[in-house]
């Protein structure tokens, strides 16, 4: 079961009617029967998974927060971190680490016959993984409290809004939610549908149009010329935000259909004129992550370092971020071609201040619609990365893009209706980054025009939307 599938369409509204209906003690559970049979339409078996990650989760931070010790503390929290790693290494990493061993034995004449493993990521894995290992820290350093309530971890490691695709959410957020566990108001029924709403306009009519196209290009590298791979290779980015992001806020709509706040995962990121204000707006709950547990504390341990420190930590860190989006050659190119871009505008930081107030740059809006360009270019190249299946794919696609020019691949009706879509998100979203309190709709104070914007984005998703159940790219991680 998905976002956009039919049956998620009649397992949401009976979700939210009982919900309401359940007296306020029960609701935990009911919502955490509720997650866990939505998770097993996708892939019962490893349900088992997910209660043996919530078991380590609760059993290890349930042992620090009953010890004195600061010893024993911290070996419990290392303990629990290493045993609710130990899936996502072994489903996401132990294929790619053995048929490595295996092609390199290979290649040098020692074959031992060691057979090719491919294993079947389980749903989410890196998405509660994560929580995990964030919940389990916070109780370590005292920032949130211990959860006693084995429901509450559960839940909130298998909340079905959160489970397959996050936002990578924070027990201090989450928890004190679970403990009121309220009905749902009016105010977060209309809110969560038009959060709903938006979202499927993005995946159904950006993502998925765009993603025919995409695809197509990607899937066939080398029947197609550099002009082409380079339009698609632009395309791919605005398919991308439109997948995790309308996922996002289909998730944010979902939760506060039911009453929770979750917190944003996208802020308009093709309008950043940095690469670091651009992390700062994309894929925000995982890079908030990665700043408060992998990059915090390595910039604090590397300090003596100076400048070089802050390069170590950025690498490093977004080393951790290509590996946790796949066991591939290609993401860790990805994670380290982001820590080059990243540790040389740390590096120009000062030099590139001056430079803006010396010319006064600062506010010219021409000036920032090159920084954009810039930043979007860096971004679109990375990308080339993630989307080729391997390293050998990505050089052709880079060398094509450079050296083979021709006419550009058209397929007009697809290329027409996704376009169309994302000048449409544009707008909102140029709406949003500039000009915040005008030409509002569905927030209008008018009923009209929020009626007549509600019924347009519902007949833009059954005129241009791809209505065949397609899984969110992010699934794949």
């Amino acid at each position: 079961m998905t976002f956009t599938s039919f049956n998620f369409l009649i397992f949401f509204p009976v979700v939210v009617i009982l919900y309401n209906i359940v007296p306020a003690k029960w609701r935990i559970w009911f919502l955490l029967v509720a997650s866990y049979f939505f998770y097993m339409n996708l892939q019962p078996v490893y349900a088992l998974l997910l209660v043996a990650v919530t078991g380590f989760t609760y059993f290890s931070t349930r042992s620090i927060d009953m010890s004195d010790k600061e010893k024993t503390k911290k070996r419990m929290m290392r303990w629990g971190i290493i045993l609710v790693l130990l899936p996502l290494l072994f489903f996401k990493y132990f294929a790619f680490i053995n048929n490595a061993i295996s092609d390199a034995l290979v290649s040098s004449g020692l074959s031992l016959g060691l057979p090719k493993i491919e294993l079947l990521l389980p749903v989410g894995i890196s998405f509660y993984t994560f929580m995990a290992i964030g919940y389990i820290i916070d109780v370590y350093n005292e920032e949130v409290e211990c959860e006693k309530n084995i429901a509450s971890v559960g839940l909130f490691l298998s909340f079905f809004p959160l489970v397959l695709s996050g936002p990578i959410e924070r027990a201090g957020n989450m928890f004190p939610q679970f403990a009121k566990m309220q009905s749902s108001k009016y105010s977060d029924l209309v809110k969560g549908a038009k959060l709903m709403m938006w979202g499927y306009f993005m995946k159904l009519c950006v993502a998925d149009r765009l993603g025919i196209y995409v695809d197509a290009v990607f899937n066939n590298i080398a029947n197609h010329n550099g002009t082409t791979l380079a339009f698609a290779s632009v395309l791919y980015p605005f398919q991308v935000y439109a997948d995790l992001g309308g996922y996002s806020l289909i998730a944010m709509g979902v939760a506060r259909c039911l009453g929770f706040a979750v917190i944003p995962n996208f802020r308009r990121p093709f309008f950043a004129t940095s690469m670091s204000e651009f992390w700062r707006r994309w894929h925000m709950s995982l890079i908030q992550w990665l700043t408060d547990y992998i990059y915090t504390p390595l910039s604090f341990i590397l300090r003596g370092w100076k400048i070089w420190g802050i390069v170590a930590a950025l690498m490093l860190t977004f080393l951790i971020s290509g590996i946790w989006h796949g066991a591939a050659l290609t993401f860790i190119v990805w994670g380290l071609v982001q820590g080059v871009y990243l540790s040389i505008e740390a590096m120009m930081q000062g030099k590139r201040s001056k430079f803006e107030k010396k010319h006064g740059l600062g506010e010219k809006w021409w000036y920032k619609l090159v920084c954009c360009i810039v930043v979007f270019v860096l971004f679109a190249f990375s990308q080339i990365f993630g989307r080729c299946a391997n390293l050998q794919d990505a050089s052709d696609v880079i060398g094509k893009i450079f050296m083979q020019h021709g006419p550009l691949f058209l397929d007009v009706t697809t290329l027409g209706y996704a376009l169309t879509c994302l000048a449409i998100l544009f707008i909102i979203d140029f709406r949003d980054e500039f000009l915040p309190n005008r030409f509002r709709l569905f927030e209008s104070r008018y009923i009209v025009v929020r009626w007549l914007s509600y019924v347009a984005v519902i007949m833009l998703i059954l005129s241009f939307g791809v209505l065949d159940s397609g899984q969110f790219i992010y699934f794949q991680f």
